[in-house]
This record gives structure tokens, C-alpha cells and sequence, in this order.
């Protein structure tokens, strides 16, 4: 069972995350997902976020990619012939069980980083949204996947939520 240090501040827990002393789980291990074009999606994830990537099978029509985001959590790539899915766009919460991933950042420069790297692709509107405990920058891949990058919050106060649309005052004065 992993154990959770409450009040370090190194993950922002809310007082109820920390309230939870012992989990059966160490967090998310593999997000899969669909794409249409597998060097496209590995040529943005590489140049944006420096993951890197193995090819785990290929065969007539399938591909599977497994892109590693970070220690332990890694995206599993799924390239198959005539499938459109990666295609679809509609509204959040009107995309099925699985509406979007966060990925988390390893430092607010990180985050700057990224967030300069996706601005400079257009693949973000730059808007940095304080939630309180976290910072949250939402961009699209080449495939259209919404997602967001997240950050602990440096300036976060214990308590305080903000909802979503809210500016993190840090970037946009």
C-alpha cells in the first residue's frame, strides 16, 4: 500500500486527499488512446512534453505505441486501419467515459516550458487556470485529443478552489 505524506505540500492534497491515509493504488499507469497518424502524435509529444516512446507490437493495419509521460504512467498508442474514432470531436462531457487526461508538470518551469512549447505549435490559447491547489494549461494534440497539463500550485492557499475559467494570477495580470 503506497502511504501518503499529508501536508508536505508536495502534491497540493486537499485536506480530504489527506484525510485518506493508506490507498491500494500509486497513481494512473497507462491512459490508452487512438490516433490516426502514430509519428505525427510521438513528433508532438517528443518536441512538447520530451516523452519518449517504444514500439510494442505491429502488424497488418494495427500499431501499438507506448509513449512514456513520465515515471510509471505511460500513454498506450493504438494506430488501426479504417478506424475514424480519433476523429470525432464533440463538447466536454459529451466524449463518453473518458473525456480528457491531465498530465502533471515536474516543476512550475517545466510548466513554463510546455506551455511555451505548445503556444508556439498553437496548440493552446496560453490560458493558465488557477483551481486552487493546481494550475491548469488545456491544449489539443494533433489528433484533436483535449487535454491539460497540471502543476501544483505555488501561490495556492490551503482551502481555497476556484472553478474552472478562473486566471492564475502569476500569468495573466
Amino acid at each position: 500500500m503506497a502511504e501518503w505524506s499529508c501536508g508536505s505540500g508536495d502534491r497540493g492534497q486537499s485536506a480530504v486527499a489527506c484525510e485518506t491515509q493508506m490507498v491500494l493504488l500509486s497513481g494512473i499507469n497507462h491512459v490508452g488512446v487512438l490516433t490516426g497518424d502514430t509519428d505525427r502524435f510521438l513528433e508532438f509529444y517528443s518536441s512538447v512534453f520530451g516523452a519518449t516512446h517504444e514500439l510494442f507490437q505491429e502488424r497488418e493495419g494495427f500499431k501499438l505505441t507506448v509513449v512514456w509521460v513520465g515515471p510509471g504512467a505511460e500513454l498506450n498508442v493504438f494506430e488501426l486501419a479504417g478506424n475514424t474514432e480519433h476523429e470525432r470531436q464533440v463538447p466536454m462531457f459529451g466524449r463518453g467515459r473518458l473525456d480528457h487526461l491531465a498530465l502533471e508538470a515536474a516543476s512550475v518551469d517545466a510548466f513554463d516550458e510546455i506551455r511555451q512549447r505548445l503556444l508556439a505549435r498553437g496548440a493552446t490559447d496560453g490560458f493558465v487556470t488557477d483551481f486552487g491547489h493546481i494550475l491548469s494549461l488545456f491544449f489539443r494534440d494533433p489528433d484533436g485529443l483535449e487535454a491539460e497539463v497540471c502543476v501544483v500550485n505555488p501561490d495556492a492557499q490551503p482551502g481555497v478552489h476556484n472553478p474552472p475559467g478562473t486566471p492564475a494570477v502569476r500569468y495573466h495580470q
